[in-house]
């Protein structure tokens, strides 16, 4: 298994994988574009956040900033709204279904580490140490209203 697929499905990965990389830093770069469109450009923003997540729903919206790490783990049902600041440490997939509200300065994370720090290493083929890391999806159903400041952790479904 390639080291995202691992990611994807759960399993410990090696973060620093330059594939991983090279899929994060793309969306970062289109997290920063989105955050630079006037929040009066409607259009400009739906076609960003279209080309950003995995899905965006119909009349979904994301306030200004938004914060993520890939971007493309991410969906959006329809008629949701996501407030200003958000974070989603998105190395693992998030669901966020149609008709739901999330506060202004929500994060959602979907990536853990052991607890044990004699295991939060791995040793490469040649040598060098990485960082263990592991995800667990967060899916938030339809209809539901997560007020500002929440923090959802890995693993954790809301609704639905």
């Amino acid at each position: 298994m390639s080291e995202e697929e691992k990611q994807l499905a759960g399993l410990p990965y090696d973060a620093a994988d330059p594939a991983i990389r090279q899929l994060q830093n793309a969306g970062k770069t289109k997290m920063l574009a989105y955050n630079a469109i006037p929040p009066t450009d409607t259009e400009a923003r739906r076609r960003a956040l279209e080309e950003m997540l995995a899905a965006c729903g119909q009349d979904s919206h994301i306030n200004q900033p938004f914060w993520f790490d890939f971007g493309c783990h991410i969906s959006i049902g329809d008629h949701s709204i996501v407030n200003l600041n958000c974070t989603f440490l998105d190395t693992g997939l998030i669901h966020i279904g149609s008709f739901t509200l999330i506060g202004p300065d929500v994060k959602i994370y979907t990536a853990s580490h052991p607890l044990a720090s004699a295991d939060r290493y791995r040793y490469r083929a040649d040598g060098s140490p990485f960082l263990i890391t592991t995800t667990k999806p967060v899916t938030i159903g339809d209809g539901v209203w997560i007020g500002g400041g929440t923090i959802v952790l890995p693993g954790v479904t809301i609704g639905d």
